[in-house]
């Protein structure tokens, strides 16, 4: 699957638990949502991911990619410690000059 290089990045700093290279994916100003929090900005975003990759050591498999006009979807298998594990995730991004400015995830 051919993905963005920024998609790629965010996918090996999941999979490889490294939260320094996971929020280098992002802008400055960029937002997460998940589960039911907002996290805005890197470091923010940084304490997230750390925090997740603690309790939950998620890995991500690409199943599916979209480009639309305002965002794009990345689905992903998504493993985890977690009863119910896996699932497959939907990953809404919304990408400007190389960098993430959002990201949701849905089921």
């Amino acid at each position: 699957m051919n993905l963005p290089k920024v998609i790629a990045d965010l996918v090996a700093a999941q999979n490889n638990f490294d939260s320094a290279a996971y929020v280098k994916c992002f802008s400055d100003n960029a937002v997460v949502k998940d589960e039911g929090r907002t996290h805005n900005g890197k470091e923010e975003i940084e304490a997230w991911i750390a925090d997740s990759n603690e309790r939950y050591r998620a890995t991500i498999k690409p199943a599916g990619y979209e480009e639309h006009e305002t965002e794009s979807i990345l689905k992903a298998e998504t493993s985890w410690n977690f009863p119910g594990s896996p699932i497959v995730l939907n990953y809404h991004l919304v990408i400007t000059d190389g960098l993430i400015q959002s990201l949701k995830f849905t089921v």
